[in-house]
């Protein structure tokens, strides 16, 4: 059985959104998304996966199909395989978001 500490999957980097793989099978993937201030993921869709956020520290501007959300600590939304999504940290702060896409691209 594999253990983590997922305080060990929150790396960060100036140059762009850094995405640390946590767990990974031909099924699915589950990594820990961190956001410097301003760094954003840009709308893009997966047209077989479908793709959970899951905030675990800070705020960041959602957006799923036409809609774009405010999400927090705690709160998480889905894109459904074929909608566009992509994450925005509007902040001042770091923005750590979990998540998992299946299945794997």
């Amino acid at each position: 059985m594999k253990i983590i500490s997922l305080s060990e999957y929150q790396q960060f980097s100036s140059e762009k959104m850094k995405k640390n793989n946590i767990f990974q099978t031909e099924r699915f993937f589950c990594d820990v998304y961190c956001f410097e201030p301003g760094q954003e993921q840009k709308g893009h869709i997966h047209g077989e996966q479908d793709k959970v956020y899951l905030v675990l520290e800070g705020q960041g501007t959602f957006q799923v199909g036409a809609e774009k959300q405010v999400l927090g600590p705690g709160q998480g939304t889905m894109a459904p395989a074929g909608e566009e999504h992509g994450v925005k940290n509007h902040t001042n702060q770091r923005l750590k978001v979990l998540v998992f896409v299946a299945p794997n691209p």
